[in-house]
């Protein structure tokens, strides 16, 4: 095409590249804003299966809003009734060109080009969408290092084939073995297909080598695929685990969709990001050998004493960057008694929620991020506690808030203090205090007779608290979830535990405090919240 052009309100301004369709940078005449504008050429046109996947593309992308997907604003025909879309114009590259000129970062800035890329991944499948071409081509980092997922050229929705019989759709090194044998396609191919990435992220290279098609084709059927230039990378055990379940052969073997994926993820970035011991500054260590000994060996005694005989002053109250908080209470240091046995535990000092987090809390973190409201969300009901949210959603907000989720030992202590009662308020059996049994939520901070030693409430009762303690699930739970998820569940994929029962248990229960349930990372529910601990610093 002959430039500068125009497409109705758009000017296009430089031919940017392509094939049956041709993308070009352009601007808005009316609003002033640089777009991409995509094209579908004569030849595509022609081809009945080429647009109507030009068509589908501009379907499914243009109700797709998701900060890691590439945006469309608008879809029309040009004078010759050619199709085009216009979409977000990118600055930056694709992840193929950072991977090859080594611009993907260290490890750390691996894992969030990852963890980006399986949330928008997670965000599509919900809704209905398998991308079915997932690659570094598809993926384009900006200058800020905003992963976007582009090109659903070859998506597939629920309920929608196109695909001829016979005829296979995605890029070969990265086809999983049922997209390869014409099988049905399910969310599973492209949890295949980020295996494959991740690999390459992490190592450069792509795990499966050929020539042509066919050497390719085999290879991904019928060898397993090879993990020691993973392993010699030095990336942490459990990254080089989750790379082999996503690139299971069997679909059922891989993690069910990137719910679990994206927990792992946080996982491993969250032991990448743990507390680090600061050492004494070197300097002090070099300057010491010029002190004469008798004077150093005073000077050590005096502040040793000033140190062990001034008062004991109280850790500084957490500073939360939430928008609207919740006031933490702090959970002093010391020896608690953990578990049914109320086993002896050691625990440094941590501030947790008073309350569970609200909906006022929660409201403002979606509104900050950009971040889609849980389903059912009650917005006239700000005291009350929010509900629906996988504990990916609960960990995304404590990240905001600056904060984390609890162990179960924080949970725990916060909930029983350190003399091993039975409940928060005592070793009475008062159901007065805990919100169990009446089939409806209270506000956050009700019934303060409820309160733990630490000052939190509704630790016991209200709604059950997500808490970040890995948990293998019972036979009993597998089966329970079953008929609740799709895909069903399996004890492969990451399961965390809920603590402190909520108002639909029919009565308080004499092991509330120390007992616990599991379920699937993936896992909502109208009577399931959360709380934040941040450490006494």
């Amino acid at each position: 095409m002959q430039l500068p052009a125009r497409i109705g309100k758009y000017e296009l301004e430089e031919f940017l590249g392509g094939g049956m369709s041709q993308v070009y940078r352009a601007r808005d005449t009316v609003i002033g804003r640089t777009v991409a504008v995509k094209i579908l050429t004569e030849a595509g046109c022609q081809d009945a299966e080429v647009k109507a996947r030009f068509l589908a593309e501009a379907r499914m992308a243009g109700n797709i809003a998701h900060d890691n997907v590439l945006r469309v604003y608008d879809f029309g025909e040009d004078e010759a009734h050619r199709p085009f879309l216009v979409m977000e114009f990118l600055r930056g590259e694709d992840l193929r060109h950072a991977i090859r000129d080594g611009r993907t970062g260290d490890l750390r800035g691996k894992l969030a080009i990852a963890r980006q890329v399986a949330r928008a991944l997670e965000y599509i499948h919900g809704q209905k969408i398998i991308h079915r071409d997932i690659k570094p081509e598809n993926v384009h980092i900006d200058q800020a290092g905003v992963a976007k997922l582009m090109d659903f050229g070859i998506a597939k929705t629920e309920g929608l084939q196109m695909t001829r019989a016979g005829y296979v759709l995605g890029t070969p090194y990265y086809m999983a073995p049922e997209q390869v044998t014409g099988q049905n396609v399910t969310e599973q191919v492209d949890v295949y297909a980020f295996g494959v990435l991740l690999y390459e992220l992490l190592t450069g290279t792509k795990p499966i080598q050929g020539d042509t098609v066919e050497r390719i084709f085999y290879s991904i059927l019928n060898e397993p695929l090879d993990l020691e230039p993973l392993r010699q990378t030095g990336v942490p055990p459990a990254l080089c685990e989750l790379v082999a379940r996503c690139t299971a052969k069997n679909p059922g073997e891989r993690p069910q969709g990137f719910a679990p994926v994206c927990a792992e993820l946080e996982r491993i970035a969250g032991e990448l990001d743990g507390p680090t011991v600061v050492l004494p500054a070197l300097a002090t260590a070099r300057r010491a050998w010029l002190l004469p000994a008798v004077a150093l060996a005073v000077l050590v005694v005096a502040v040793g004493l000033f140190f062990a005989l001034r008062p004991k002053a109280a850790p500084e109250p957490a500073k939360s960057i939430r928008a609207q908080s919740g006031e933490m209470v702090l959970v002093p240091a010391g020896r608690f008694l953990f578990g049914e046995k109320k086993e002896p535990v050691d625990m440094p000092a941590f501030y947790i929620d008073r309350t569970e987090v609200t909906n006022a809390v929660y409201g403002a973190f979606c509104n900050e991020t950009h971040r889609d409201l849980p389903p059912g969300f009650a917005a006239d009901r700000p005291d009350y506690p929010v509900v629906n949210v996988s504990i990916l959603d609960a960990q995304a907000m404590a990240q905001w808030a600056g904060e984390r989720l609890p162990s179960a030992r924080e949970w725990e202590k916060a909930a029983r203090g350190a003399d091993g009662r039975m409940f928060p308020w005592g070793n009475e059996k008062d159901a007065s205090r805990a919100n169990v049994g009446t089939r409806q939520a209270r506000p956050a901070a009700d019934l303060a007779l409820g309160a733990s030693p630490s000052g939190a409430l509704n630790m016991v009762g209200n709604v059950w608290e997500l808490v970040y303690d890995l948990s293998a699930p019972s036979p009993a739970a597998i089966r329970h979830f079953r008929d609740l998820l799709n895909p069903a569940p399996t004890k492969d994929e990451p399961w965390y535990t809920i603590r402190g029962e909520s108002f639909q248990e029919s009565a308080l229960d004499d092991k509330v405090i120390w007992d616990r349930a599991t379920v699937p990372a993936r896992w909502k529910d109208g009577n399931i919240g959360f709380r934040c601990v941040k450490d006494a610093r």
